[in-house]
Protein backbone atom coordinates (compact mmCIF):
# COMPACT_ATOMS: atom_id res chain seq x y z
CA UNK A 1 0.00 0.00 0.00
CA UNK A 2 2.93 2.20 0.83
CA UNK A 3 4.70 1.72 -2.41
CA UNK A 4 1.58 2.69 -4.52
CA UNK A 5 0.96 5.58 -2.60
CA UNK A 6 4.27 6.76 -3.12
CA UNK A 7 4.24 5.80 -6.78
CA UNK A 8 0.74 7.69 -6.79
CA UNK A 9 2.27 10.94 -5.44
CA UNK A 10 5.30 10.68 -8.01
CA UNK A 11 3.09 10.53 -10.88
CA UNK A 12 1.18 13.60 -9.21
CA UNK A 13 4.16 15.81 -9.18
CA UNK A 14 4.95 14.90 -12.64
CA UNK A 15 1.76 15.91 -14.08
CA UNK A 16 1.72 18.70 -12.12
CA UNK A 17 5.42 19.76 -13.43
CA UNK A 18 5.37 21.90 -16.31
CA UNK A 19 7.06 21.18 -19.90
CA UNK A 20 8.79 24.42 -20.92
CA UNK A 21 12.06 24.77 -22.90
CA UNK A 22 15.20 23.80 -21.22
CA UNK A 23 18.60 24.81 -22.30
CA UNK A 24 21.43 22.46 -22.44
CA UNK A 25 25.26 23.39 -21.41
CA UNK A 26 27.42 25.46 -24.24
CA UNK A 27 30.29 23.42 -25.07
CA UNK A 28 31.83 25.05 -28.35
CA UNK A 29 28.68 24.10 -30.29
CA UNK A 30 28.35 26.49 -33.38
CA UNK A 31 26.30 29.42 -32.41
CA UNK A 32 27.00 31.73 -35.56
CA UNK A 33 23.51 33.56 -36.38
CA UNK A 34 21.74 32.62 -32.66
CA UNK A 35 20.18 35.08 -30.39
CA UNK A 36 21.32 35.76 -27.39
CA UNK A 37 20.61 37.40 -23.94
CA UNK A 38 21.41 37.54 -20.27
CA UNK A 39 20.07 34.91 -17.85
CA UNK A 40 17.81 36.43 -15.18
CA UNK A 41 18.36 35.32 -11.80
CA UNK A 42 14.56 35.39 -10.74
CA UNK A 43 12.07 33.10 -10.27
CA UNK A 44 10.86 31.54 -13.79
CA UNK A 45 7.25 31.96 -14.39
CA UNK A 46 4.56 30.59 -17.17
CA UNK A 47 1.39 32.52 -18.14
CA UNK A 48 -1.32 30.11 -19.63
CA UNK A 49 -3.48 33.19 -20.42
CA UNK A 50 -5.42 33.27 -17.16
CA UNK A 51 -2.89 31.89 -14.46
CA UNK A 52 0.70 32.62 -13.53
CA UNK A 53 2.63 28.96 -13.01
CA UNK A 54 6.00 28.39 -11.33
CA UNK A 55 8.11 26.28 -13.39
CA UNK A 56 7.12 22.95 -11.14
CA UNK A 57 3.43 23.94 -11.87
CA UNK A 58 2.99 25.60 -8.43
CA UNK A 59 0.00 28.73 -8.87
CA UNK A 60 1.91 31.87 -8.13
CA UNK A 61 -0.55 33.97 -6.49
CA UNK A 62 0.19 36.78 -8.02
CA UNK A 63 -1.90 39.99 -6.94
CA UNK A 64 -4.66 41.29 -9.42
CA UNK A 65 -3.45 44.26 -10.89
CA UNK A 66 -0.37 42.37 -11.87
CA UNK A 67 -2.23 39.61 -14.28
CA UNK A 68 -5.62 41.22 -15.44
CA UNK A 69 -3.95 42.98 -18.71
CA UNK A 70 -1.92 40.11 -19.56
CA UNK A 71 -2.90 38.89 -22.52
CA UNK A 72 -5.27 35.95 -23.71
CA UNK A 73 -2.22 33.60 -25.32
CA UNK A 74 0.86 32.11 -22.92
CA UNK A 75 3.89 33.45 -21.95
CA UNK A 76 7.46 32.14 -20.60
CA UNK A 77 9.70 34.64 -18.33
CA UNK A 78 11.33 35.43 -15.63
CA UNK A 79 9.31 37.28 -12.32
CA UNK A 80 12.44 39.18 -11.69
CA UNK A 81 13.50 43.08 -9.69
CA UNK A 82 17.40 43.20 -10.20
CA UNK A 83 20.63 41.36 -9.87
CA UNK A 84 21.67 39.86 -7.31
CA UNK A 85 18.28 39.79 -5.67
CA UNK A 86 17.05 36.74 -5.98
CA UNK A 87 16.17 35.78 -2.22
CA UNK A 88 14.22 38.76 -2.00
CA UNK A 89 12.08 37.71 -5.15
CA UNK A 90 11.66 34.25 -3.90
CA UNK A 91 10.39 35.96 -0.67
CA UNK A 92 7.95 37.93 -2.56
CA UNK A 93 6.42 35.94 -5.17
CA UNK A 94 6.54 32.63 -3.33
CA UNK A 95 4.17 33.87 -0.91
CA UNK A 96 0.64 32.65 -0.65
CA UNK A 97 -0.33 36.05 -0.20
CA UNK A 98 0.51 39.09 -2.37
CA UNK A 99 1.33 42.47 -0.93
CA UNK A 100 2.69 46.08 -1.94
CA UNK A 101 6.32 44.16 -2.36
CA UNK A 102 4.80 43.26 -5.59
CA UNK A 103 5.51 46.70 -7.10
CA UNK A 104 9.06 45.77 -7.48
CA UNK A 105 8.60 42.45 -9.72
CA UNK A 106 8.56 42.86 -13.55
CA UNK A 107 7.93 40.02 -15.68
CA UNK A 108 10.61 39.61 -18.47
CA UNK A 109 9.21 37.96 -21.47
CA UNK A 110 11.96 35.90 -23.12
CA UNK A 111 9.06 33.28 -24.74
CA UNK A 112 6.03 33.43 -26.29
CA UNK A 113 4.83 29.23 -25.80
CA UNK A 114 3.17 27.81 -28.96
CA UNK A 115 2.87 30.84 -31.09
CA UNK A 116 3.58 30.90 -35.03
CA UNK A 117 6.81 31.47 -36.44
CA UNK A 118 10.23 32.08 -35.34
CA UNK A 119 11.66 33.68 -32.13
CA UNK A 120 11.80 37.13 -33.48
CA UNK A 121 8.06 36.64 -34.40
CA UNK A 122 7.03 34.84 -31.38
CA UNK A 123 8.87 37.91 -29.22
CA UNK A 124 7.16 40.62 -31.36
CA UNK A 125 3.64 39.04 -30.43
CA UNK A 126 4.33 39.62 -26.89
CA UNK A 127 5.96 43.00 -27.53
CA UNK A 128 3.32 44.10 -29.44
CA UNK A 129 0.24 43.04 -27.05
CA UNK A 130 2.13 44.77 -24.09
CA UNK A 131 2.81 48.07 -25.94
CA UNK A 132 -1.09 48.20 -27.22
CA UNK A 133 -2.27 47.86 -23.12
CA UNK A 134 0.41 49.92 -22.04
CA UNK A 135 1.16 47.49 -19.45
CA UNK A 136 4.60 48.68 -17.52
CA UNK A 137 5.50 45.93 -15.45
CA UNK A 138 5.79 43.51 -18.51
CA UNK A 139 9.39 43.77 -20.36
CA UNK A 140 10.83 41.45 -23.50
CA UNK A 141 14.40 40.35 -22.59
CA UNK A 142 16.85 42.11 -24.58
CA UNK A 143 18.05 39.74 -27.57
CA UNK A 144 21.24 40.21 -29.48
CA UNK A 145 22.84 38.45 -32.69
CA UNK A 146 25.57 36.69 -32.21
CA UNK A 147 28.04 36.09 -35.27
CA UNK A 148 30.97 33.75 -33.42
CA UNK A 149 32.16 32.57 -29.98
CA UNK A 150 34.25 35.86 -29.90
CA UNK A 151 31.16 37.92 -29.23
CA UNK A 152 29.37 35.41 -27.32
CA UNK A 153 32.84 35.49 -24.41
CA UNK A 154 33.03 39.43 -25.01
CA UNK A 155 29.35 39.68 -24.04
CA UNK A 156 29.07 36.98 -21.25
CA UNK A 157 32.18 39.35 -19.63
CA UNK A 158 29.63 41.86 -19.70
CA UNK A 159 27.16 40.48 -18.37
CA UNK A 160 29.30 39.09 -15.11
CA UNK A 161 30.97 42.33 -14.85
CA UNK A 162 27.73 43.54 -13.63
CA UNK A 163 26.98 40.74 -11.16
CA UNK A 164 24.74 39.15 -13.75
CA UNK A 165 24.44 35.07 -14.00
CA UNK A 166 25.39 34.01 -17.20
CA UNK A 167 24.10 34.37 -20.74
CA UNK A 168 21.40 32.06 -22.84
CA UNK A 169 21.84 31.70 -26.15
CA UNK A 170 18.64 30.33 -28.63
CA UNK A 171 18.29 29.35 -32.62
CA UNK A 172 16.48 32.31 -33.32
CA UNK A 173 15.12 29.98 -37.02
CA UNK A 174 13.13 27.29 -34.99
CA UNK A 175 9.96 27.42 -34.31
CA UNK A 176 8.42 26.73 -30.42
CA UNK A 177 9.78 23.52 -28.85
CA UNK A 178 9.14 22.02 -25.17
CA UNK A 179 11.60 19.99 -23.36
CA UNK A 180 15.65 20.48 -23.29
CA UNK A 181 17.17 20.89 -25.98
CA UNK A 182 21.00 21.72 -27.96
CA UNK A 183 18.89 24.38 -29.80
CA UNK A 184 18.96 26.58 -26.53
CA UNK A 185 22.02 26.84 -24.66
CA UNK A 186 23.14 28.48 -21.00
CA UNK A 187 26.65 29.99 -20.93
CA UNK A 188 27.72 30.79 -17.24
CA UNK A 189 31.79 30.46 -16.28
CA UNK A 190 30.31 27.75 -13.80
CA UNK A 191 27.39 26.01 -13.88
CA UNK A 192 24.66 24.96 -11.40
CA UNK A 193 22.39 22.44 -10.90
CA UNK A 194 20.00 21.23 -8.34
CA UNK A 195 19.38 18.24 -5.84
CA UNK A 196 17.54 17.08 -3.00
CA UNK A 197 18.65 17.32 0.29
CA UNK A 198 19.17 13.70 1.87
CA UNK A 199 21.48 13.79 5.24
CA UNK A 200 23.85 15.78 6.76
CA UNK A 201 27.61 15.19 8.18
CA UNK A 202 28.61 16.75 11.32
CA UNK A 203 31.17 19.71 11.58
CA UNK A 204 34.83 19.85 12.91
CA UNK A 205 37.14 22.32 13.94
CA UNK A 206 35.12 25.80 14.17
CA UNK A 207 32.08 24.06 13.02
CA UNK A 208 32.12 21.43 16.29
CA UNK A 209 27.95 21.32 16.82
CA UNK A 210 26.82 22.46 13.30
CA UNK A 211 26.51 21.44 10.23
CA UNK A 212 29.84 20.08 8.55
CA UNK A 213 28.60 19.78 4.87
CA UNK A 214 25.15 18.36 3.16
CA UNK A 215 24.07 15.06 1.61
CA UNK A 216 22.33 15.69 -2.01
CA UNK A 217 21.12 13.46 -4.16
CA UNK A 218 20.88 14.22 -8.28
CA UNK A 219 17.95 13.33 -10.09
CA UNK A 220 20.19 10.38 -11.74
CA UNK A 221 20.50 8.83 -7.88
CA UNK A 222 24.16 10.17 -7.69
CA UNK A 223 24.89 11.33 -4.26
CA UNK A 224 27.45 13.65 -2.77
CA UNK A 225 28.11 16.09 -0.08
CA UNK A 226 28.70 20.14 -0.14
CA UNK A 227 30.62 21.37 2.36
CA UNK A 228 30.95 25.39 1.08
CA UNK A 229 28.73 28.24 0.58
CA UNK A 230 27.17 28.03 3.81
CA UNK A 231 26.70 31.42 6.25
CA UNK A 232 26.96 30.98 9.71
CA UNK A 233 23.04 30.81 9.99
CA UNK A 234 22.52 28.22 7.54
CA UNK A 235 25.20 25.46 9.04
CA UNK A 236 23.07 26.44 12.58
CA UNK A 237 19.45 25.37 10.60
CA UNK A 238 20.59 24.09 7.64
CA UNK A 239 18.37 22.87 4.72
CA UNK A 240 15.73 20.18 5.60
CA UNK A 241 15.34 16.57 4.18
CA UNK A 242 13.48 16.36 1.25
CA UNK A 243 14.07 20.57 0.33
CA UNK A 244 16.04 21.35 -3.20
CA UNK A 245 18.84 23.34 -3.68
CA UNK A 246 20.82 24.96 -6.19
CA UNK A 247 24.26 24.47 -5.88
CA UNK A 248 27.02 25.71 -8.26
CA UNK A 249 30.05 23.62 -9.91
CA UNK A 250 32.84 23.08 -12.39
CA UNK A 251 32.88 19.80 -14.01
CA UNK A 252 32.44 16.38 -12.59
CA UNK A 253 34.99 13.83 -11.54
CA UNK A 254 35.53 10.52 -13.12
CA UNK A 255 32.74 8.99 -11.17
CA UNK A 256 29.87 11.77 -12.20
CA UNK A 257 30.41 13.62 -9.18
CA UNK A 258 30.13 17.20 -9.36
CA UNK A 259 33.83 18.90 -9.01
CA UNK A 260 34.10 21.70 -6.36
CA UNK A 261 30.20 21.88 -5.22
CA UNK A 262 29.41 25.01 -3.49
CA UNK A 263 25.91 25.83 -1.67
CA UNK A 264 23.77 28.83 -3.44
CA UNK A 265 20.28 28.61 -1.71
CA UNK A 266 16.89 26.84 -1.50
CA UNK A 267 14.49 26.41 -4.06
CA UNK A 268 10.95 27.36 -3.15
CA UNK A 269 9.45 27.15 -6.87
Amino acid sequence: MWKLFVALFLLFVNVNALTLQKANIYSDQNISGWMMSEKLDGIRAYWDGKKLFSRQGKIINAPEWFTQNLPPFELDGELWTKRGDFENIQSIVMDEVPHDAWSEIKYMIFEVPHAEGDFTVRLLKAKNYRDEHKIGHVEIVEQKVCQNKKELDTFLQSVVAKSGEGVVIKDGSKEYFEGRSDSILKVKLSQDMEAKVTGYKNGSGKFTKVMGSLQVELEDGTQFFIGSGFSEQLRKNPPKIGEIVSFKYFGFTNKGKPKFASFMRVRKD
